[in-house]
């Protein structure tokens, strides 16, 4: 069967009409520029392409519930994007979105929960931002000009620098919050020594709590080499 012939069929099969089925599919055609695709055979297309002809017959008749495996396979980073865009639009639109991935960084753009499984046990679930929070270390980046060695004087007891680096004509450093030290308590610290740049809050990546969280149910000395997935 042709791209286009095999599409209208599982269009029709999921209740649209022929004429429904022939404008929709052509709205989606040309939204992810496969309009010349239409008559080629199914065999003939790469693996990316075949993804896009199955991500457009999952989401044609509009579902309120969608389920999707590793949905960007396959893709380069410009038709990755397109399908998470698709996705976000789905999802204003009210469409309950389920994403099983091991990509980490759809994780922290698509996903407002999550669930962590690791042999088969749920190890981990709740709200990204929430667990995101959790898992913070108190840690900032702070960019600024002037003496490293008077900063770090300056900020004595309540901060212990963690990284350095040193960026053109300023600093760039790590710094962990000690005790009950706030953030603008260590600026009133330091700002009779440096001008201050830049100062933000470094929180955790998925990746990261995802590694500390396997490590923390794995026995001491085993090793991490699991599948595990996240869903939205």
């Amino acid at each position: 069967m042709s791209v286009g012939d095999q599409a209208m069929y599982l269009a029709q099969l999921k209740g649209l009409s022929k004429k429904d089925a022939k404008r929709k599919l052509e709205d989606w055609f040309e939204r992810f520029d496969m309009q010349g695709w239409w008559k080629k055979k199914v065999e003939e297309l790469s693996k990316g392409m075949q993804q896009k002809v199955q991500f457009i017959v999952t989401v044609l008749h509009e579902p309120r519930l969608l389920i999707l495996d590793e949905p960007f396979s396959g893709f380069d980073p410009i038709n990755a994007q397109l399908i998470k865009n698709e996705i976000l639009r789905l999802r204003e639109k009210g469409t309950t979105v389920i994403l099983s991935t091991h990509n980490m960084g759809s994780v922290e753009e698509l996903c407002d929960n999550i669930a962590l499984i690791n042999k088969s046990k749920k190890i981990l679930d709740g709200q990204v931002k929430e667990i995101k929070r959790a898992y913070s270390t108190n840690t900032y980046d702070i960019s600024f000009k002037g003496s490293l060695v008077s900063f770090t004087n300056a900020m004595w007891t309540g901060g212990e620098l963690v990284d350095t680096k040193e960026e053109e004509d300023r600093h760039r450093i790590r710094v962990r919050l000690l005790g009950n030290t706030s953030p603008n308590k260590l600026l009133e610290a330091v700002l009779s020594c440096a001008e201050i740049h830049s100062f933000s809050e470094v929180m955790p990546t998925m990746n990261d709590i995802f590694i500390t969280k396997v490590k923390e149910e794995e026995p001491a000395g085993a090793a991490i080499g699991t599948k595990s997935n996240y869903t939205e």
